[in-house]
């Protein structure tokens, strides 16, 4: 790629690391600029009048335009690669698992984690304890999906790794510090150990 890639981010996300994993598995040099979203560093007039608008990361900044949205992001680091499937049903069924990763995994799986390991049951709001077991339920609900798909195949869509993998990898290899007991899913936990097998693959920080 021509342009410089800059990651805004913060290390603990998630979100943050499929981009960085999808770079490293990509071999494409990646900088980062780290902010600490407890400290509200992402909620500056500075960064929401030069990042991104809305106030969150992580942000995907080629040369000088920005990229928010951490799926969008991936795609546009991998669009062409073998981290895309060429047949497209099969790339459709990335992302299918893609979208269901924003909207049935990372509210539940990753808010718990944030919620457990980062702010602490004790300084939650009534309203966030309140959530805590719609959550769990929904993200147990996830992860049973996920089983059941992985029971018969190695990876989300076509015959290898590809976005769907990263991007549910991010949140689920840490969905224990959340409370949820990942040996309940054996075909996920297989899963699980295949991706650090995978070349160039980097560890979350």
């Amino acid at each position: 790629m021509a342009d410089d890639l800059i990651l805004h981010e913060d290390p603990r996300s998630g979100n943050c690391y499929k981009i960085k994993l999808t770079a490293a598995l990509l071999g494409l040099p990646l900088e980062t600029r780290q902010y600490d979203i407890l400290k509200g560093e992402t909620r500056t007039p500075e960064f929401t009048s030069t990042i991104n608008a809305h106030g969150r990361i992580p942000v995907l900044q080629v040369g000088e335009r920005m990229l928010p949205e951490s799926n969008a992001a991936c795609w546009y680091l991998a669009e062409g690669s073998t981290l895309v499937p060429g047949d497209s049903f099969e790339r459709a069924q990335m992302l299918r698992w893609m979208f269901f990763e924003q909207y049935s995994h990372e509210p539940n799986i990753a808010t718990l984690r944030f919620w457990c390991r980062f702010v602490g049951q004790a300084n939650l709001s009534e309203q966030q304890r309140s959530q805590m077991l719609p959550k769990r339920m929904a993200g147990q609900e996830a992860l049973e999906t996920m089983n059941r798909h992985l029971d018969t195949r190695d990876w989300f869509a076509g015959g290898a790794a590809s976005l769907a993998d990263i991007a549910l990898f991010a949140y689920t290899h840490v969905a224990d510090e959340g409370g949820f007991e990942l040996a309940a899913y054996p075909a996920v936990e297989r899963w699980l150990a295949r991706l650090p097998t995978l070349p160039g693959f980097i560890p979350m920080a």
